[in-house]
């Protein structure tokens, strides 16, 4: 869905780019890091997911699933990260080529199965949500998948949920281990793309899980390599609230002292 009608007529009317994201959204930052390698500046809205800010009309207005990121280009209206970056690597030489379709498949079918092991395994570390908050979420929230992730994750994940999710996340980067495998420097051959563009903020975000990428060599090489670039560090890293880094940081380590981490499921347990 590269391109959507607004609800919001008044989006129609602006000039520029205008990005509505979040800070440590993963489909958030391959949107940052696609415009800061293409050299393209945006005015930003900021949504705190924290606060429920997704789940107001106005959002919702702007974005019919009430989730981030939503780019507006000259009044047009594009959602879902991957399409939005291939909108934005139109015109751009260096972001066109190569363009490999089933990587870009593959990190954006990846999104569900991050998110729930990103809550599980960090954001359940964080401060308690205010009880109003909650309740005007679902109260105003039209995404019922969402909801219903949430009210799910309020309740618990089942263990065989979240092994199946270590097992999924797994046999993808085996797969990205195995492109890479033949001494290419990047997802897609000997240049950089929108295959890495995609892909970055998940190790990234599995980094912070400490998930074991020394089993996967050759990833965890072309990571080393991509986080040296200065749209890693412009887009992704320079949009992390450092405290919040921090308590994730903790959380982890608590997770690993008591055995329950991320390592401790699915086919991670034998690695």
């Amino acid at each position: 869905m590269p391109e959507i009608e607004p609800r919001d007529q008044s989006l129609k009317s602006l000039k520029g780019l205008h990005l509505w994201h979040a800070g440590m959204s993963s489909c958030s930052q391959r949107v940052r890091i696609a415009l800061a390698e293409a050299g393209r500046e945006f005015e930003s809205h900021l949504i705190n997911l924290e606060r429920g800010e997704h789940a107001t009309e106005e959002y919702q207005s702007i974005h019919p699933n009430g989730v981030v990121p939503a780019l507006v280009e000259d009044g047009h209206l594009y959602i879902e990260s991957v399409d939005i970056i291939r909108h934005i690597s139109k015109g751009n030489d260096d972001l066109s080529k190569s363009v490999d379709a089933d990587l870009l498949k593959r990190a954006d079918a990846a999104q569900k199965d991050l998110k729930l092991l990103t809550f599980e395994f960090l954001f359940r570390g964080g401060p308690a949500k205010d009880s109003e908050e909650v309740k005007s979420f679902h109260e105003n929230h039209k995404n019922q998948w969402l909801k219903q992730f949430h009210a799910d994750f309020a309740k618990g994940f089942e263990r065989d949920r979240i092994a199946a999710a270590v097992n999924r996340t797994k046999a993808e980067f085996d797969h990205l281990n195995d492109v890479l495998s033949d001494g290419r420097s990047f997802l897609s051959g000997k240049d950089f793309s929108l295959a890495d563009i995609a892909w970055i903020p998940n190790v990234h975000r599995f980094e912070l899980m400490r998930w074991p990428f020394e089993d996967t060599a050759h990833l965890q090489r072309w990571f080393e390599r991509i986080s040296k670039r200065s749209s890693y560090a412009k887009a992704l890293v320079a949009w992390e609230n450092p405290r919040a880094r921090n308590t994730l940081k903790a959380y982890t380590e608590k997770r690993r002292q008591e055995g329950t981490d991320i390592r401790s499921f699915g086919d991670l347990r034998k690695s």
